[in-house]
């Protein structure tokens, strides 16, 4: 009997060392939880039977410390929560690893090649709002041109200017006006054009201003009025101007706003001469954002938001079943999935550009290794004393 006993715990201190081994070996792996073999005792009813490996509790809630890796697509979650990946057979599994980068075809994907789960985005450029859940893609084409439709001028147009000595007004003429300032537009197709605006001093406390588009003067206007404090009076919004209609676009037509634009003494200074519209772009680059959303990046400069990843919590997290390449599956101990956008609910927030280290204590392994291989030397003599008695029995016989 104590024979058996003895081998039943040089069984489980195996399966130990296989836990203790397995921790180890994943000391530099990314996301990896840390397990314990948990022994038991054995019971044919009073008789003792020796030990065995009754459970495995995994370390999961412990979290593994950071590594800053400086890359725009790898991320580590901080708290609750897994990242959700789908593999080519459509089986669901729960990571925290988030090594992700997008395939040929646009998907987001990490290491392993599975596809990444989250919330596709809706709304173009400006997307905000999460729309249905799967497979989270980065178009692969180029994004269309935004026609401009706003120009914002903002300046000091000197009150120590005088009338022009040259008049009328002429484009062509510098002594004609006082100043000029060119915008860049663009039209529906994505073509530069110029706005160029000339300011011509035509009265006392007053500026008119003239107008090309490309070169080609404009019959349009603007009179800005200022008060005696040198504040712009008029126009108190902004002026439509209809610039044309380039070819092959569609008619173009800018709000100029002045506002904030002042009348002082001294040198005429311009402190904002913006456009919105853009030409179309093809994209460069996809990075991953703090609040998980995936965003495309553009060459023309502009970003979009395509989706934001999913991460996956569960009622007992170490219940689920550890597979391979880094993840976990759901069982029945841990519960359904629920799934929320990064700092939602109880899932945790991202920390971007880092990935999250193994939490294996190596040092304290160490000394776990050092206990299982003194139980097993243990055991082994219980082995070892059991057999010389035998062979003193049998010899007295």
């Amino acid at each position: 009997m104590s024979f058996d006993i003895a081998l039943s715990g040089i069984n489980a201190i195996s399966d130990e060392l296989a836990s203790i081994s397995n921790n180890i070996a994943n000391s530099g792996t990314y996301g990896f939880k840390s397990s314990r073999a948990n022994f038991t005792t054995m019971y044919a009813g009073t008789q003792p039977m020796g030990t065995h490996v009754g459970s495995t509790t995994q370390s999961i809630n412990e979290s593994g410390g950071m590594h800053s890796t400086g890359r725009a697509m790898d991320a580590a979650i901080q708290g609750r929560g897994f990242f959700v990946t789908k593999d080519s057979a459509g089986s669901l599994l729960y990571t925290r690893v988030g090594i992700f980068s997008n395939d040929k075809d646009g998907y987001i994907v990490d290491s392993f090649g599975h596809r990444v789960q989250g919330y596709a985005a809706t709304g173009g450029i400006a997307a905000t709002a999460a729309g249905a859940p799967g497979d989270l893609q980065v178009p692969t084409g180029q994004i269309s041109a935004m026609a401009s439709d706003t120009v914002k001028y903002v300046g000091n147009l000197s009150a120590d200017w005088t009338a022009p000595a040259v008049a009328p007004f002429n484009a062509a003429d510098p002594q004609t006006f006082n100043s000029s300032m060119v915008s860049v537009v663009y039209d529906s197709l994505g073509v530069k054009h110029s706005l160029t605006q000339y300011f011509v001093h035509s009265a006392t406390n007053q500026v008119t201003v003239n107008y090309s588009f490309d070169g080609a003067p404009l019959a349009a206007t603007t009179t800005m009025n200022f008060d005696t404090a040198g504040q712009l009076t008029a126009p108190a919004a902004p002026v439509a101007l209809a610039l044309g209609t380039p070819t092959g676009a569609a008619a173009l037509t800018v709000n100029l706003n002045y506002a904030g634009t002042t009348q002082f003494a001294g040198e005429a200074v311009t402190s904002m001469n913006t456009a919105n519209g853009y030409a179309s772009g093809v994209l460069t680059g996809v990075k991953l954002e703090s609040d998980g959303s995936v965003m495309a990046l553009y060459s023309n400069g502009q970003k979009q938001t395509v989706g934001t990843v999913a991460l996956a919590t569960f009622a007992n997290e170490g219940g689920l079943t550890p597979a391979g390449d880094s993840g976990w599956t759901a069982s029945k101990d841990s519960g359904e999935a629920l799934y929320f956008t990064p700092g939602v609910g109880v899932a945790g927030t991202l920390a971007t550009a880092a990935l999250e280290q193994s939490n294996v204590d190596v040092a304290a392994e160490l000394v776990g290794l050092m206990t299982s291989q003194r139980n097993y030397q243990a055991n082994t003599k219980v082995i070892s004393t059991e057999s010389e008695m035998m062979q003193s029995l049998m010899q007295a016989l």
